[in-house]
């Protein structure tokens, strides 16, 4: 097949851009088609806070009749090029092509051959050009699972064309799920017993509270679980605020529990209905017919799935069982409101294994897997993976 790439520049191109996916997918039954203002908005220097510190170039590729066959974006982000990395690195992503190899061998070059005039020696991908909750890594496992809002899904043939034009795994994304109905290991059960008994601790969702409060809750124990570590910056009370009035639209308090002592929070599992499974009834459009369709089926009990956000505990209180009663606190609870059948937790890196280990002690398993690659530009330059990955069942510290 010949085919010639091009800039998008004009209207068109970026309607051929968005609509190449509904022929990729057109006949893939768990495909569920992403919002298009939701890509939109990445290309948006108005909508896409990233451009203050970066910059973007995207092309789409014709064969020789006209036909759109292939896409892909490639970026530069200011404040990650150099940080932890060996060398000054780069991104790609919003790839998407037909099966053939030289078209994506192709896509690639025109990525690399951009990147390196901006300075760039490798390049990561397929990833966004934000931040690391949404589109981030290539599907290698899981195709017959339904992508979660936001989250990457991809051919299977998608891998053999990245590795075989050289790009290497700089990191495994692990996304765990399991049914609600069930129990969590024995180990994790004693202890969390322990603590759902002591007298000083309580476990509670966020029903009744309102988004001031919420926000406060929030903003709280992320900056006590993880803010000063391994340059997580806190957040803002306007931050959690703006985060929480973000997510109103789809929130269930019932959802959200939090772990206290006496009055003060010390922990929070925070999950959010997978909205994947409404905007599936939806076929892209957030016009006032898919917000109709979205209000219908949202109310009308459609989704029956949730997805674990955010999972942390106040560092003075590891070990005391409290990260076990949170969890099996909102698991005895939607055992007996039975609206939510199962649940999936937003992805894991594979060399976290504090989070793998409470994955595995909660029963749940390895539902998908996504894979962060690396391109070296220099072949003969040393290629070191993020970090070592975690080995499934060793103990950690």
């Amino acid at each position: 097949m010949e085919f010639k790439i091009s800039e998008v520049k004009t209207g068109q191109d970026v309607r051929e851009f968005m609509a190449l996916s509904l022929s990729i997918y057109q006949s893939d039954p768990h495909w569920i088609r992403p919002i298009d203002r939701d890509i939109e908005s990445v290309f948006d220097p108005k909508r896409n806070k990233t451009y203050s510190h970066g910059r973007l170039v995207r092309w789409i590729a014709k064969d020789e009749t006209g036909k759109t066959v292939g896409r892909i974006a490639a970026f530069v982000n200011d404040r990650t090029t150099t940080k932890g990395n060996d060398q000054p690195t780069g991104g790609i992503g919003f790839f998407e092509t037909v099966e053939n190899e030289k078209l994506a061998h192709g896509l690639f070059e025109q990525a690399q051959s951009w990147l390196a005039s901006q300075g760039m020696q490798a390049m990561d991908g397929p990833i966004n050009f934000g931040e690391r909750d949404k589109w981030w890594g290539l599907l290698i496992e899981g195709f017959d699972q339904s992508p979660n809002y936001q989250s990457n899904y991809h051919p299977s043939y998608y891998q053999k064309f990245f590795e075989s034009y050289g790009f290497k795994p700089y990191f495994y994304q692990l996304t765990f799920g399991r049914k609600v109905v069930g129990p969590v290991s024995d180990r994790i059960g004693e202890k969390s017993r322990s603590a759902l008994q002591n007298p000083s601790f309580k476990f509670a969702p966020a029903s009744g509270l309102k988004t001031d409060a919420l926000s406060t809750l929030i903003q709280t124990v992320y900056n006590k679980a993880w803010a000063g570590r391994e340059e997580i910056p806190e957040i803002t009370h306007e931050a959690a605020l703006h985060l929480v009035k973000q997510m109103k639209p789809i929130l269930d308090p019932e959802l959200m529990w939090f772990a206290y002592d006496g009055e003060s929070p010390i922990g929070f599992f925070l999950c959010v209905p997978e909205v994947n499974q409404i905007f599936k009834f939806v076929n892209g459009k957030l016009d006032l017919l898919g917000k109709i369709k979205f209000l219908f089926h949202k109310y009308f009990g459609a989704n029956h799935k949730a997805l674990g956000l955010l999972f942390g505990v106040v560092p003075q209180y590891h070990g005391q069982g409290v990260d076990g009663a949170l969890i099996e606190a909102f698991r005895i609870h939607h055992e007996t409101k039975k609206k939510y059948q199962e649940i999936e937790l937003n992805w894991v890196a594979d060399f976290n294994g504090k989070m793998i280990k409470l994955c595995e002690q909660i029963n749940t398993k390895v539902v998908k897997r996504h894979v962060t690659y690396r391109k070296l530009f220099n072949e003969n330059a040393p290629f070191k993976r993020f970090r070592e990955p975690y080995v499934f069942g060793e103990p950690t510290l």
